[in-house]
């Protein structure tokens, strides 16, 4: 009855997190009727009704919060505890979930991982990319990457990526039509390339730093993405102005297809860290990504 219980139980949290059967079912690999059968088989044990069902969307009840809040830390406790055992194996294996932005994945994560995932064959990395701040751990990532150090008590940052700078970039026949920008305030009369973040409703505000002063700009345009690489694209097509992280850029302004302004309004700041929970013991696998994926200056560039 127990075992029962905690399988069903682990099926609960995944259809309560998700908010749908459908979704939840195609995340654990069953039909959406085999889950909905065991959902009805937990509640009539437990004699609890532990969701609450309409035709658009699925939600824990009273009892079901009371089992999220209260039950489900344990599980996931006990879930860790039984990963460590891998550590009592000779090689290191395991399942690494990482959250990342496109530019981080690219420049950062996948050069690393192509040297170490070859050095250790049972363990596996799946990364997802996604620009919001989501919760990693309501939504079962081990770490998360995002630029800066500053983030919650909770949590654990090492850094993985040098100081970053940003580029304002357009091709030469567009500032051969429009007058380059001198002052970030400029930007208000061209067309540019935004940039629209998950989670967000407003477009993101481009961010401009000179001798301590800084600036957030509203700037618009015809064109807006979710994804760097697009606003790059789109300004090597002539489309308008674009915001993109300088070492995108280098060989496209070395080789004139791009033209940079605003350079002195584009200062240093803080590179990518990996972050994660501090409650939460890592397993080997998970310690040596960490340390294959940790900066060192002056091995790289």
């Amino acid at each position: 009855m127990l075992h029962d219980n905690l399988n069903d139980l682990i099926a609960f949290m995944v259809v309560a997190q998700e908010r749908s059967f459908t979704r939840a079912a195609a995340k654990m690999g069953v039909s959406p009727s085999a889950l909905s059968h065991t959902m009805r088989n937990l509640e009539e044990r437990m004699k609890l009704r532990l969701l609450t069902r309409t035709t658009r969307s699925v939600s824990a009840t009273e009892a079901g919060e009371y089992v999220l809040e209260n039950i489900q830390p344990l599980i996931e406790e006990m879930q860790n505890r039984l990963a460590v055992l891998s550590e009592f194996k000779n090689v290191p294996s395991g399942t690494i979930r990482i959250n990342a932005a496109e530019h981080a994945v690219n420049t950062i994560l996948l050069p690393k991982l192509t040297k170490f995932l070859p050095q250790y064959p049972d363990i596996k990395v799946e990364v997802a990319i996604n620009y919001g701040l989501i919760d990693i751990v309501e939504q079962k990532f081990d770490a998360g990457v995002r630029l800066g150090e500053n983030l919650d008590n909770d949590m654990i940052a090492v850094r993985i990526g040098p100081d970053m700078r940003m580029a304002v970039v357009a091709t030469p026949a567009y500032f051969q039509q429009y007058a380059r920008p001198e002052i970030p305030q400029d930007l208000a009369r061209h067309n540019c390339i935004n940039l629209r973040l998950p989670r967000y409703d407003n477009l993101y505000a481009w961010e401009f730093e000179k001798e301590g002063r800084q600036l957030k700009v509203q700037v618009h345009g015809q064109l807006i993405f979710n994804q760097t690489s697009q606003r790059l694209d789109a300004a090597l097509a002539g489309a308008g102005i674009a915001y993109v992280p300088e070492d995108l850029v280098r060989g496209h302004i070395k080789h004139g297809r791009l033209v940079r302004v605003l350079e002195d309004w584009c200062e240093p700041f803080t590179g990518y860290h990996l972050y994660y929970p501090n409650r939460r013991q890592p397993s080997k696998a998970f310690s040596l990504l960490l340390d294959a994926l940790r900066y060192a200056p002056g091995k790289e560039g």
